[in-house]
Order: structure tokens, then sequence, then C-alpha cells
């Protein structure tokens, strides 16, 4: 079994918005998934972007 990096996408129900999460911790969400690849795939420069409207307590972006 071979280790690395883990890219996550999740769907937010009933919504048209995908949640990311890059295997660094940092989440973003977005309803376009090209938009959204586009974010995982900077790491570790991910793109700050104003928060999604309608997603009350989901950040567009989070550190942990």
């Amino acid at each position: 079994m071979t280790t690395g990096e883990v890219y996550r996408i999740d769907w937010v129900p009933g919504t048209d918005l995908l949640h990311g999460r890059c295997h660094c911790g940092t989440e973003h969400t977005a309803q376009n998934p090209e938009a959204m690849w586009s974010w995982m795939l900077a790491h570790p420069d991910h793109p700050l972007t104003p928060s999604t409207p309608g997603t009350p307590g989901t950040p567009e972006r989070s550190t942990r």
C-alpha cells in the first residue's frame, strides 16, 4: 500500500455546492467543480476567495 496526499471533495446535500478538504487541512466551498480542483491543486498556495453565500458556518477557507 502506498501513502500520499488525499484530496477530498464532497457534495453538500440539498445544494449545488462542493466542499473540499486538502490533505493539509484547509477547506473550501465552491459551486464549480473545475474551480474546486484548481483550488485543491494549488496546494500549498490555496487562493483566498470570499465565502460562498448561503453556507452559514462553512468558511471558504480555514486552517487547522
